[in-house]
């Protein structure tokens, strides 16, 4: 588990921002794959997969009903 990404819904977190969508998803990459920062030649796999993450992860947080919030 990556503790350092946060839950990014209510009640946990009211405000979301594109960076923090952002910053979770890289977390998520350099997890997944072991790096924290890619060699020149997986740099563009690597930020593609960031672009990936984050794009799938608000769609994620937009479609969310949270009981309650409705």
């Amino acid at each position: 588990m990556c503790r350092s990404i946060k839950t990014l819904r209510p009640p946990y977190t009211e405000s979301v921002t594109e960076e923090d969508v952002r910053a979770a998803a890289l977390q998520y990459v350099r997890k997944i794959s072991g790096f924290r920062a890619p060699a020149s030649h997986n740099a563009e796999a690597f930020d593609k997969a960031v672009e990936a993450i984050t794009r799938a992860s608000e769609e994620l947080l937009g479609a969310l009903q949270v009981r309650g919030s409705r």
